[in-house]
């Protein structure tokens, strides 16, 4: 059974860029990949911040959050929901 991991992003180009280049990537038998939008979806912003994550894109697998570049502080996306 994949392992699960979710993909954090805001949609700006650096997030989409990490989508496409790290999430994707991910070997579907060993990942099971959620890809959450968090401009779309502004109620998952507080999951993402019990998660761990402080700015995105972020990945978290096993609970372990991984900050990939810097799209957005996740501060920025709360103030803006």
């Amino acid at each position: 059974m994949p392992q699960k991991a979710v993909f954090y992003h805001a949609g700006c180009p650096v997030c989409i860029s990490a989508e496409q280049g790290l999430a994707h990537a991910l070997d579907p038998a060993a990942y099971s990949v959620e890809v959450v939008h968090l401009g779309e979806t502004p109620g998952r912003i507080a999951e993402a911040e019990a998660a761990g994550v402080a700015s995105v894109p972020a990945l978290v697998v096993g609970g372990q959050p991984y900050h990939i570049n810097f799209g957005a502080a996740l501060a920025d996306l709360k103030s803006a929901a």
